[in-house]
């Protein structure tokens, strides 16, 4: 980078240059400051490039969002000129040299004749305020850096060199660039092949030292039947994997290694998803379009997102009471982890909403990240991990009652019938056992407000069998409350 005419940008006064100004009859205003031009001049030992730790001021702290910004960054670029008579005018940037429009005052004006001697001290003071903006101007447009006059070759250009931010260089812990250092080892690049042709592109993570890998099921669904799974790490070693549990409501899957010798299987830690703030920062690690270790970082937007997610094949869509991110995530990036500001995994990426149709984060979905994205709890998918690696089935908590899932403002209505003309309410069931009927619209599961049936499964999924919730429900325009202990049930249905 070089900039021309390196503080050159006053130009001198037209005409003779007058005598010094003789003593102001007024001792009370002192004689204007001698303004001496430092363009040429060469560096001193008093000198410290700006930015630096001894320099004037502090260079600003980089933000993730919107890039490096330091103190004064647009110092010195107001677009204002001074007038010959030391007054001052609105401009705009780059109006002649110094925010004059050339020798003698702003554009489309005569020049203006040397003042006369009774004149000289507002001249003094224009020189003054000039060197004060030429100072500003240095400050705002060169923090970190300064500028060194070349020699001998006659030019007028300034060659300028960048000094590293050592805050920005000692990766310290805690940083992003710190946590992916630390995790990128322990994320997988998953490849499904189907027997029917159909394949995707997912992420992984390693959960324990057995070899068993979390991600999502809709990342694994189409190698799950005899299909070919592979996973590869960030240093390029691939191994081949198998399918030890699925859950498809839940959208949980686990593989594991088959020949894991030779792996560096370093577990992930596990956050508390239940202790995660809105506003916490968060890092989402994964491949989306195929793109293996991509790094993005974003926040928490909220918690409890009630989501309705399907892979588009056609299979029972999922349920979960999702964190929200701004992190930006794509295809791709399903089953990669999400991790909060220490590194510990708080959810695995699941589903995005997409200006198009649809979710999903499959490769048939080819829709991009628009900053709603949706990540399963680590809690839930820890307790749904456990039990896939024990039984290979998933147990769902359940009230045995079947709910509309049309989208709905006012709560989950309790259908009239059940799946093949069945009652809607399980006699003997859960919710039969606490009094509830066909055409209740339930509001509320404890605290959380339930304005849909997808809502009220996934709240009840965050649950375990045994549980006992509150649902309040409205029945003919009353509202009443019952206390349900929540069954279970094995397996997808």
């Amino acid at each position: 980078m070089s900039t021309e005419n390196e503080g050159s940008a006053v130009p001198p006064a037209p005409g003779p240059h007058p005598a010094p100004p003789a003593p102001h009859p007024n001792p009370a205003v002192p004689p204007a400051p001698d303004y001496e031009p430092t363009a040429g001049r060469q560096p001193t030992a008093s000198d410290a490039p700006i930015g630096s730790p001894d320099a004037a001021g502090q260079p600003g702290a980089p933000n993730p969002a919107s890039g490096a910004s330091g103190p004064g960054a647009d110092a010195g670029q107001a677009g204002t000129w001074w007038s010959a008579d030391g007054g001052q005018q609105p401009g705009g940037p780059g109006e002649g040299q110094g925010g004059q429009g050339g020798p003698g005052g702003p554009w489309g004006t005569a020049p203006v004749p040397p003042p006369g001697p009774s004149e000289r001290k507002p001249r003094g003071l224009v020189a003054a305020l000039l060197a004060a903006v030429l100072v500003a101007g240095a400050i705002g447009g060169g923090i970190g850096f300064w500028a060194a006059d070349r020699e001998g070759d006659g030019s007028d250009t300034t060659t300028v060199s960048a000094y590293g931010n050592p805050k920005t260089e000692s990766r310290a812990p805690g940083s992003v660039s710190s946590i992916a250092n630390k995790t990128l080892p322990s994320v997988v690049t998953i490849e499904a092949q189907g027997n029917n042709g159909e394949s995707g592109t997912g992420t992984g993570f390693v959960y324990d030292k057995q070899g068993h890998i979390l991600t999502n099921n809709h990342v694994v669904a189409s190698a799950a039947d005899n299909g070919k799974l592979t996973a590869t790490f960030s240093n390029g070693k691939r191994y081949t994997a198998q399918v030890v549990g699925r859950a498809q409501g839940y959208d949980v899957a686990v593989v594991k290694l088959k020949n894991a010798a030779g792996a560096k299987l370093n577990p992930l830690p596990l956050g508390n998803s239940d202790r995660v703030a809105v506003g916490d920062a968060t890092v989402a690690i994964g491949a989306p379009f195929g793109l293996s270790g991509t790094v993005t970082t974003g926040i928490v937007s909220a918690k409890k997102r009630p989501v309705a997610s399907s892979d588009g094949g056609g299979g029972n869509a999922s349920y979960m009471s999702a964190l929200q991110t701004d992190a930006s995530i794509n295809p791709g990036n399903s089953g990669g982890p999400l991790l909060n500001a220490d590194g510990g995994v708080i959810g695995i990426n699941s589903a995005i909403q997409s200006a198009g149709n649809g979710s999903g984060l499959g490769e048939s979905q080819q829709s991009g990240s628009i900053g709603l994205g949706f990540a399963i709890p680590i809690n839930q998918a820890k307790n749904v991990a456990e039990q896939l690696i024990k039984t290979g089935q998933p147990i769902y908590p359940v009230i045995e009652a079947t709910v509309s899932t049309k989208d709905s403002t006012n709560g989950a209505t309790i259908a009239s019938n059940g799946t093949g003309g069945s009652p809607a309410v399980v006699p003997g069931g859960p919710a039969d056992k606490a009094g509830l009927k066909s055409g209740d619209v339930i509001t509320k599961l404890d605290d959380t407000a339930i304005d849909s049936g997808p809502t009220l499964i996934s709240e009840i999924w965050t649950h375990q069998p045994g549980d006992k919730v509150t649902l309040t429900y409205k029945r003919g325009g009353k509202v009443s409350k019952a206390d349900v202990t929540l069954g279970k049930r094995k397996g997808d249905s």
